[in-house]
């Protein structure tokens, strides 16, 4: 959630106003009853102890510290409560880890105790309530009057903070129902308590309190592995989409977004080595991908350096723990620091890095799962080179490097798509055919044949260069596909092409020979042309008309001729 400078002002300027007078009308006027300082004393170690220790479930955080306030109201009154309430306070900010950006939520919280104390015990006080009272029926009506009361008004107030946020939030929610299971098993307590201590004494905190505690503990426990096991399931599952993306694009893009919605961190890093030189593949700061460039030396010896040497997931809790080591792209103002190495095939490749601009924002847990997560990343990249080799091998003719029909059949319905959306004027094909291919393997044999296709490729890919797409088509037949060229145009093209070939000189083995050695032969092409949309609109039909023009106007008129298509 992000508050502005000025509603933090605010918040302040409502706690500066409300809590310090209220708390001493509270102290002055409210009902209250002789305070024991020894069982008081008791009560505020156990609220404190109790609030110590909050545990997690379902992403909901419990303190559950309401059974001692209850104890503390139904025996001394609201001040007697309220000043346990705020005192809770403490070890809340240390479980925030509160510092200058975020203490107006401490601020916040503390007007939200106290507006709740005094509303409850008022409440309470109106209905008739007695405090020390020992009558069971009474004790009981209102202590549950009470703590309803408590869980109501905390919503409210949270709904209406949220609400004035621009948040859009429900007014019953998971945490509702959350709340209503802490008040379940709270209340008996609080009230088992204040009876008990009436009774026996002091005792009773030990009877109750250290059982209680012992139980808090042990669901902390249970509720944290609970949650690192989650976190786990998510990483695997991550870790299964990773290596479903077949780019290195959507791999790349796909972690880095994942990996700053999975932990709390408000900028992402990912350096890479190239070459032996540092640079910043990608980058995202506050939500947003941005382009960082820094020159190497820049990231040598900083922390991404460092740790890129050391090759050691490394967590730094607070700003001077690697301010020495600053990279030039980590704001001023970040704390809590992840750099963790990215290998692959054990070789580290980068280093990923992850701030916050909170104070021991980070679990160590949470290192080792960063950790497992760009070994997924680094494998996943690898996968995605090895199936763009394998598909780039698929797409290419072993012998000539030339594209395929394969590739070729995909590229002219992309042309064509383009053509019909109107980003392309015009689209032409040339067909291009080995004059007397045949006699040439007759007479010096495949292998010389297959010399003189590769030299053939290599002339039109050097003539077209990244003008147009060059595929081999099949046998002797080569296909040049020019997205925004004419018919005019491409003929021209052709014809360079036939005379380029014509006054190329090839040289062949005399394998068929008794006396081996290598020959000087010349060749010739026939030609054909065709374009889109004057000759046709589909893409197959392109190729055949250009075939057609070969045949009958190139090879039939004599070969070595160039000829369009026509109608």
């Amino acid at each position: 959630m992000n508050i502005s400078v000025k509603t933090k002002r605010n918040i302040f300027i409502l706690w500066l106003l409300v809590v310090p007078l209220g708390s001493f009308l509270v102290y002055q006027y409210a009902p209250s009853r002789h305070v024991e300082w020894d069982a008081y004393l008791i009560l505020l170690l156990l609220v404190l102890l109790t609030t110590s220790f909050p545990f997690y479930i379902s992403g909901n955080t419990m303190f559950l510290s309401q059974w001692v306030s209850l104890a503390a109201f139904l025996n001394y009154g609201i001040f007697a409560e309220l000043v346990l309430m705020q005192l809770c306070l403490i070890p809340i900010a240390f479980h925030m880890k509160a510092n200058k950006d975020n203490f107006y939520r401490i601020a916040f919280s503390s007007f939200m105790f106290f507006i709740i104390s005094v509303a409850c015990g008022t409440v309470v006080h109106l209905l008739g309530y007695n405090l020390g009272s020992l009558v069971v029926q009474d004790v009981l009506l209102f202590g549950t009057i009470y703590a309803l009361c408590d869980v109501i008004l905390n919503h409210a107030i949270i709904y209406l903070r949220n609400s004035s946020f621009g948040t859009n939030p429900k007014l019953l929610d998971e945490s509702t129902v959350w709340d209503v299971v802490g008040l379940t098993i709270t209340l008996p307590f609080g009230i088992s308590l204040y009876f008990l201590e009436s009774y026996v004494g002091t005792i009773a905190f030990v009877l109750l309190g250290l059982p209680f505690l012992m139980i808090t503990l042990l669901v902390r426990l249970y509720s944290n592995s609970e949650k690192v096991n989650a976190d786990l399931n998510k990483a695997s599952q991550f870790g299964h989409e990773l290596a479903e993306r077949m780019t290195g694009k959507e791999i790349i893009d796909m972690f880095i977004e994942r990996i700053a919605k999975m932990f709390p961190i408000d900028s992402a890093y990912i350096i890479e080595d190239l070459y032996g030189k540092f640079q910043i593949l990608r980058a995202i700061e506050d939500g947003e991908n941005v382009e960082l460039f820094f020159a190497p030396e820049e990231l040598d010896s900083t922390l991404a350096g460092i740790i890129y040497k050391k090759g050691i997931p490394t967590l730094y809790d607070k700003q001077s723990d690697w301010i020495e080591m600053k990279p030039p792209f980590l704001a001023t103002d970040m704390q809590s620091v992840m750099c963790v190495p990215i290998y692959r095939n054990q070789k580290i490749e980068g280093v990923l890095v992850l701030a916050s601009r909170k104070k021991y924002a980070f679990e160590a847990y949470q290192l080792k799962m960063v950790h497992l997560l760009c070994s997924y990343f680094a494998v996943s990249v690898e996968k995605a080179k090895y199936v763009r080799e394998a598909l780039a091998r698929s797409e290419r003719c072993e012998l000539t490097n030339l594209y395929n029909y394969r590739y070729l059949d995909k590229r002219l319905e992309y042309f064509m798509e383009k053509l019909s959306l109107g980003e392309y004027k015009t689209v032409s094909l040339i067909m291009m055919d080995i004059d007397h291919f045949k006699s040439v393997n007759d007479t010096y044999g495949h292998q010389s044949g297959n010399m003189i296709l590769k030299d053939f490729a290599k002339v039109l890919s050097e003539e077209i260069g990244s003008n147009g797409t060059v595929a081999r088509y099949g046998g002797e037949e080569f296909v040049i596909l020019l997205p925004n060229y004419t018919k005019v145009e491409a003929t021209n093209i052709a014809e360079r092409l036939r005379r380029k070939i014509e006054q190329t000189p090839f040289i062949v083995q005399l394998d068929l020979d008794e006396n081996a050695g290598e020959e000087i032969i010349f060749i010739t092409a026939s030609i054909g042309v065709s374009t889109a949309p004057e000759d046709s609109d589909e893409g197959m039909s392109l190729l055949r008309n250009a075939d057609r023009a070969l045949y009958i106007g190139a090879k039939q008129a004599g070969r070595n001729k160039v000829a369009e298509y026509v109608k």
